[in-house]
């Protein structure tokens, strides 16, 4: 399988750049909007408000390809605080405390951050 894909690989990292960063992006839109079943919209100097910042333009920013690996490593860092503020006291395990998406998007920004844009994108 991997010789098959391995000529792919700079194009499906693209995609999954692009689609991670995009459904993050919605978290944001929910915060500070309030769409697709969101609470928002939230005070913009609070936690969740510089989350929804960091959610929203960190998405599409990621998604764009524009300053990848700095966006990136701000989510993860979000995702890995959110975890342990939110999640990690309701249980040991992510699939018991319900914080499987926060530890997910927290490596996988990680990775982002490291590979950076990758084969397309807008680079300042």
């Amino acid at each position: 399988m991997t010789q098959l894909l391995a000529p792919y690989l700079p194009h499906l990292y693209v995609a999954l750049r692009i689609v991670a960063g995009l459904l993050f992006a919605q978290h944001g839109a929910q915060k500070l909007f309030g769409l697709m079943g969101g609470t928002g919209p939230v005070e913009l100097a609070s936690i969740m408000g510089v989350a929804g910042v960091v959610e929203l333009v960190g998405g599409l920013s990621i998604a764009a390809g524009l300053f990848t690996s700095l966006w990136a490593f701000l989510a993860s860092g979000q995702m890995a605080v959110a975890y342990f503020m939110v999640h990690a006291g309701q249980g040991m395990w992510p699939v018991q405390n319900g914080g499987e998406l926060a530890a997910l998007y927290s490596f996988l920004f990680l990775y982002v951050a490291a590979r950076g844009t990758g084969r397309w994108g807008l680079r300042p």
